[in-house]
Protein backbone atom coordinates (compact mmCIF):
# COMPACT_ATOMS: atom_id res chain seq x y z
CA UNK A 1 0.00 0.00 0.00
CA UNK A 2 1.34 3.48 -1.54
CA UNK A 3 1.53 6.32 1.24
CA UNK A 4 1.81 9.56 0.01
CA UNK A 5 3.31 12.12 2.62
CA UNK A 6 3.36 15.95 1.62
CA UNK A 7 3.40 19.33 3.17
CA UNK A 8 2.91 22.85 2.70
CA UNK A 9 3.39 26.37 4.10
CA UNK A 10 0.68 28.49 3.83
CA UNK A 11 0.46 32.74 4.70
CA UNK A 12 -2.89 32.38 6.44
CA UNK A 13 -3.47 31.35 10.41
CA UNK A 14 -3.65 28.00 11.56
CA UNK A 15 -7.71 28.42 11.88
CA UNK A 16 -8.61 30.09 8.22
CA UNK A 17 -6.76 27.40 6.69
CA UNK A 18 -8.74 24.42 8.77
CA UNK A 19 -11.83 25.90 8.09
CA UNK A 20 -11.50 25.90 4.23
CA UNK A 21 -10.04 22.62 4.57
CA UNK A 22 -13.37 21.25 6.17
CA UNK A 23 -15.41 22.78 3.00
CA UNK A 24 -15.12 19.19 1.58
CA UNK A 25 -17.29 20.18 -1.25
CA UNK A 26 -15.19 22.94 -2.81
CA UNK A 27 -12.64 20.30 -3.26
CA UNK A 28 -13.18 20.46 -6.99
CA UNK A 29 -11.50 23.87 -6.95
CA UNK A 30 -7.86 22.93 -5.80
CA UNK A 31 -7.49 18.63 -6.78
CA UNK A 32 -6.73 17.35 -10.23
CA UNK A 33 -9.29 14.85 -11.02
CA UNK A 34 -12.10 15.66 -8.60
CA UNK A 35 -15.09 15.91 -10.26
CA UNK A 36 -17.23 15.78 -7.04
CA UNK A 37 -17.94 15.38 -3.22
CA UNK A 38 -21.34 15.26 -1.89
CA UNK A 39 -21.18 15.77 2.22
CA UNK A 40 -23.91 13.57 3.00
CA UNK A 41 -23.72 14.43 7.09
CA UNK A 42 -21.26 15.52 9.16
CA UNK A 43 -19.06 12.64 8.98
CA UNK A 44 -19.58 10.76 5.60
CA UNK A 45 -18.29 12.11 1.82
CA UNK A 46 -18.91 10.58 -1.50
CA UNK A 47 -16.20 11.04 -3.87
CA UNK A 48 -16.20 10.99 -7.54
CA UNK A 49 -12.85 11.73 -9.34
CA UNK A 50 -11.34 10.86 -12.27
CA UNK A 51 -7.43 9.21 -12.86
CA UNK A 52 -5.69 7.43 -15.10
CA UNK A 53 -8.53 8.04 -17.88
CA UNK A 54 -10.82 6.06 -15.56
CA UNK A 55 -14.01 7.59 -13.20
CA UNK A 56 -13.87 5.80 -9.54
CA UNK A 57 -16.66 6.30 -6.85
CA UNK A 58 -16.14 5.51 -3.49
CA UNK A 59 -17.73 6.53 0.31
CA UNK A 60 -15.33 8.03 2.96
CA UNK A 61 -15.93 8.46 6.93
CA UNK A 62 -14.65 10.86 8.73
CA UNK A 63 -13.04 8.98 11.31
CA UNK A 64 -11.22 12.14 13.68
CA UNK A 65 -11.84 16.06 13.31
CA UNK A 66 -10.29 18.14 16.05
CA UNK A 67 -10.98 22.16 14.88
CA UNK A 68 -7.15 23.49 13.63
CA UNK A 69 -5.62 20.69 14.46
CA UNK A 70 -6.99 17.57 12.25
CA UNK A 71 -8.60 15.87 9.63
CA UNK A 72 -8.63 11.84 9.54
CA UNK A 73 -10.66 9.64 6.94
CA UNK A 74 -10.96 6.04 5.70
CA UNK A 75 -12.98 4.58 2.59
CA UNK A 76 -16.26 2.59 4.02
CA UNK A 77 -16.47 1.44 0.00
CA UNK A 78 -14.87 1.53 -3.31
CA UNK A 79 -11.73 3.03 -3.40
CA UNK A 80 -9.19 1.80 -0.95
CA UNK A 81 -7.43 4.86 0.84
CA UNK A 82 -7.14 6.59 4.04
CA UNK A 83 -5.12 9.13 5.52
CA UNK A 84 -5.21 12.37 7.70
CA UNK A 85 -4.28 16.45 7.19
CA UNK A 86 -2.52 17.88 10.16
CA UNK A 87 -2.51 21.67 10.84
CA UNK A 88 0.19 23.13 12.14
CA UNK A 89 0.44 26.86 13.25
CA UNK A 90 4.15 28.46 12.81
CA UNK A 91 2.83 32.25 13.95
CA UNK A 92 -0.25 34.24 13.92
CA UNK A 93 -0.53 34.55 9.88
CA UNK A 94 1.31 31.09 8.51
CA UNK A 95 0.36 27.59 8.73
CA UNK A 96 2.06 23.97 7.80
CA UNK A 97 -0.51 21.55 6.33
CA UNK A 98 1.16 17.59 6.24
CA UNK A 99 -1.18 15.54 4.30
CA UNK A 100 -0.36 11.82 4.92
CA UNK A 101 -2.52 9.10 2.74
CA UNK A 102 -2.45 5.31 2.24
CA UNK A 103 -4.02 4.38 -0.85
CA UNK A 104 -4.54 0.24 -3.00
CA UNK A 105 -3.49 1.05 -6.68
CA UNK A 106 -6.07 -1.05 -9.06
CA UNK A 107 -4.55 -2.29 -12.20
CA UNK A 108 -1.40 -2.07 -14.20
CA UNK A 109 -1.37 1.45 -14.73
CA UNK A 110 -2.18 2.83 -11.20
CA UNK A 111 0.47 0.42 -9.86
CA UNK A 112 2.66 1.79 -12.62
CA UNK A 113 1.49 5.64 -11.73
CA UNK A 114 2.33 5.15 -7.71
CA UNK A 115 5.56 3.68 -8.44
CA UNK A 116 6.60 6.55 -10.72
CA UNK A 117 5.32 8.94 -8.00
CA UNK A 118 2.76 10.50 -10.07
CA UNK A 119 -0.01 9.94 -6.92
CA UNK A 120 3.16 12.18 -4.89
CA UNK A 121 2.70 15.19 -7.39
CA UNK A 122 -0.94 15.06 -7.69
CA UNK A 123 -1.20 15.72 -3.91
CA UNK A 124 1.90 18.17 -4.33
CA UNK A 125 0.30 20.25 -7.19
CA UNK A 126 -3.22 19.95 -5.07
CA UNK A 127 -1.80 21.39 -2.01
CA UNK A 128 -0.29 24.37 -4.25
CA UNK A 129 -3.34 25.20 -5.60
CA UNK A 130 -5.00 25.36 -2.00
CA UNK A 131 -2.37 27.53 -0.87
CA UNK A 132 -2.89 29.59 -3.80
CA UNK A 133 -6.65 29.59 -3.43
CA UNK A 134 -6.48 30.39 0.13
CA UNK A 135 -3.77 33.09 0.04
CA UNK A 136 -5.76 34.86 -2.60
CA UNK A 137 -9.18 34.82 -0.49
CA UNK A 138 -6.87 35.50 2.61
CA UNK A 139 -10.22 34.39 4.25
CA UNK A 140 -12.25 30.43 4.16
CA UNK A 141 -15.36 30.33 2.28
CA UNK A 142 -17.44 28.75 5.17
CA UNK A 143 -16.45 26.31 8.38
CA UNK A 144 -17.27 23.47 10.07
CA UNK A 145 -15.73 24.03 13.89
CA UNK A 146 -17.63 20.88 15.28
CA UNK A 147 -15.75 17.65 16.29
CA UNK A 148 -15.67 14.40 15.30
CA UNK A 149 -14.44 10.79 16.62
CA UNK A 150 -15.17 7.28 15.11
CA UNK A 151 -17.44 9.06 12.41
CA UNK A 152 -19.73 10.39 15.09
CA UNK A 153 -20.02 14.36 15.96
CA UNK A 154 -19.34 15.07 19.58
CA UNK A 155 -20.88 17.30 21.05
Amino acid sequence: MPTIEESIEVEVPVTTAYNQWTQFEEFPSFMEGVERIEQTDDAHLHWVVEFGGERHEWDAEITEQIPDERVAWKNTDGKENAGVVTFHRLNDERTKIMVQMDWVPEGIKESIGSALGFDNRRVTGDLQRFKELIESRGVESGAFRGEVDRGQRIG
